[in-house]
């Protein structure tokens, strides 16, 4: 592979991308010279002026009876990158993606508190214009983007966050056929969404508005954002929603993946 990379570039740029590569091998497992210079096909001593120099500027670190780690360099590098391009700016295109897609109406949530905060709304073509809009909070366990938040969260956080957006006579005064769903009936809804990677709204914040929602994630895996897909009940059977559980899934993936998430 180094060989033809040698013919192909300046010599330049072939140290810059044989630059890359160790920090590519570190990144993948390997710890010392040997195993990072069968990674990237060069020699002992070429990789060992490599290393060093990466070193040097702390792009590498060497830890005691460790080994080659990523360095400090780019880390900071790493949140410059992030705090540079805002989340609503990186997700733009995969929202416009979902919306050209469903022609529903699409969210980017975060959580702020016990409370989901929407940063971009995407109204949709079908039915009519939803309540939700830019900078609106809602309880987080009334929503299924809410929801997708919450999926790394432990069972006793669920029913705190469950029990304070229940209302304290059960229904909703503005919502005369609605029935509030019991605890044991969220956890059970809860367990299943954690097992599929996705959340649903069943109706449980507006009546006949549905929706389909996902987790973004960060570089740390850590649930960072949530995107969803929503309608009303006639453009939104349940049929539909479990056909867009992949769709949404798969959107929400490729944006953790521009926030650094590996796929395993």
């Amino acid at each position: 592979m180094q060989d033809d990379l040698a013919k192909s570039t300046p010599s330049g740029t072939q140290t810059l991308l044989r630059g890359l590569a160790v920090i590519q091998a570190v990144a993948s497992g390997a710890r010392d010279l040997k195993s990072i210079a069968q990674h990237i096909g060069t020699t002992r001593s070429t990789t060992h002026r490599l290393v060093s120099c990466l070193v040097d500027e702390r792009y590498l670190r060497v830890v005691p009876q460790v080994g080659y780690l990523l360095g400090p360099k780019l880390i900071e590098l790493g949140y410059q990158a992030r705090e540079e391009l805002p989340l609503v700016t990186l997700a733009g295109s995969y929202l416009d993606e979902l919306s050209a897609l469903t022609g529903d109406t699409i969210h980017l949530a975060i959580r702020e508190g016990d409370e989901v905060l929407y940063l971009h709304k995407t109204p949709g073509r079908n039915g009519p214009e939803m309540r939700s809009r830019i900078g609106h909070r809602m309880p987080m366990a009334r929503t299924g983007i809410g929801k997708a938040l919450m999926l790394d969260d432990a069972v006793d956080e669920w029913r705190r966050l469950y029990e304070s957006s229940v209302p304290q006579n059960g229904k909703h005064t503005n919502w005369p056929h609605h029935t509030e769903q019991t605890w044991a009936q969220f956890e059970q809804r809860m367990l299943e969404y954690v097992a599929g990677g996705y959340a649903f709204d069943l109706e449980d914040n507006e009546p006949s508005i549905r929706c389909v929602a996902a987790p973004v994630r960060d570089a740390s895996r850590q649930i960072v954002a949530g995107i969803s897909v929503a309608s009303t009940v006639p453009y939104m059977p349940l049929d539909k929603m479990h056909e867009l559980i992949p769709v949404v899934k798969g959107v929400a993936a490729r944006l953790s993946e521009e926030l650094g998430m590996k796929a395993r």
